[in-house]
């Protein structure tokens, strides 16, 4: 049986179409309505009030390397905007909606999920329910006897787990495609698939040593998050909504995707509204203060920042040896592109990105709907921008 959405003007949204243009538009602000879903509840306490100062910031011009010169007006309609939301000094200064989307309606965030669930291992580490420098069996016995056997739990934060896994999107034989059927992203290929997550997760073989180079893998996070329902005695989503979403101050619920025994997508299954990935953005700015309390231990976006002794190393030696300076490292979660500033950043495929930046205490938010998981002249474009974005706001300071 074929899971469908309804007809749009596009077509009808299935499963085999739904990351693809031009139906990923709606899918991505209606993921609730083609895979089963868990509610990721904000409580009935009191929302995180944000302040506005509008100011027009479409003008801000800036030259990037694959279409020139662009205003930032420009540069949100040339790349599939569908929110776009800049806070300043704890300000929303703007503020954008496109394609659909609505300030209570929320958006797939793909891999920004993989930062919101480094939060709650630092939310439990900080509780001291969680030792990072444990391996992974000792906390999930499930996994002894498997290739993550000896891992550490900061091996999966960092994507350091020696696991082969293939992220090859347009690969149907990559490990990614079968996780997909796994978790109910994609149909059913008419193969013999493990029925669940921790099922498949036992047939992953060892790629090299635990704690080597890095190495971009979506399923260590998939892992990690089995870890923290172990250690915090809870499933994901309501550790999410009980140590994160609650006492951050959010605006709304949110959700995030099971696969058919209730396994959540930590890796990239999470959609939110625009203002409280704004709210997390500032989270992290304000190492984990928010709403009037200590959400998560300074010292968790300390080390995040800091990285491991060797982190730059094995980022250089691994998957980010591209496109960064020197100095970046990946940590509990978070792409560390400066850590002197700092600056750092939650990015998902198909143009999400949650940008923060210390200097100048700007926290930037895009949300898109891209027509590829993955594009270099979108991904420069868009950073070119906010680059220009900080500055402006610095200067006008």
């Amino acid at each position: 049986m074929t899971v469908s959405g309804p007809r749009t003007p596009d077509g009808l949204v299935t499963l085999a179409n739904w990351q693809a243009p031009p139906f990923n538009r709606w899918a991505f602000q209606h993921v609730r309505e083609l895979i089963p879903t868990a509610r990721i509840s904000r409580g009935s306490g009191p929302v995180w009030l944000l302040p506005r100062y509008e100011r027009d910031l479409g003008g801000v011009e800036f030259i990037t390397e694959h279409f020139g010169r662009l205003t930032l007006d420009e540069l949100l309609d040339a790349t599939y905007t569908d929110g776009f939301l800049v806070i300043h000094r704890g300000r929303i200064v703007t503020e954008r909606y496109a394609g659909g989307l609505r300030p209570d309606v929320p958006h797939l965030l793909m891999s920004v999920s993989k930062s919101v669930t480094g939060l709650i291992a630092g939310a439990l580490a900080g509780r001291g329910l969680l030792d990072v420098r444990a391996p992974v069996e000792a906390i999930v016995p499930e996994l002894a006897g498997t290739a993550f056997a000896g891992a550490l739990v900061q091996h999966l934060l960092d994507m350091r787990a020696g696991i082969r896994f293939r992220e090859d999107y347009d690969d149907p034989e990559a490990e990614i495609a079968v996780s997909d059927q796994v978790y109910g992203w994609r149909p059913r290929d008419g193969r013999p698939r493990p029925a669940a997550a921790h099922e498949y997760f036992a047939t992953l073989a060892a790629q090299g040593p635990h704690g080597a180079e890095f190495r971009y893998r979506s399923i260590l996070i998939d892992v990690l998050a089995w870890v923290l329902e172990k250690a915090g005695r809870a499933r994901f989503a309501d550790l999410v909504a009980r140590l994160l979403w609650q006492p951050m101050g959010a605006e709304h619920d949110a959700d995030i995707t099971l696969d058919a025994h209730g396994n959540a997508l930590a890796d990239g299954g999470i959609s939110a509204t625009l203002r409280d990935v704004g709210r997390l953005g500032l989270l992290a700015l304000r190492r984990g203060r928010a709403n009037g309390s200590q959400v998560i231990e300074a010292y968790w976006f300390d080390d995040t920042v800091r990285g491991a002794l060797d982190g730059a190393a094995a980022f250089k030696a691994g998957d980010g040896a591209s496109g960064y300076p020197g100095g970046a490292h990946y940590r509990n979660g978070w792409w560390v592109g400066d850590p002197g500033l700092p600056a750092f950043s939650a990015v998902g495929i198909n143009g999400q990105l949650v940008f923060v930046h210390g200097p100048s205490e700007t926290v930037v938010v895009k949300l898109s709907s891209w027509p590829t998981a993955l594009s270099v002249p979108l991904r420069r474009a868009t950073l070119a921008a906010v680059t220009a974005l900080t500055q402006e706001l610095s200067a006008r300071q």
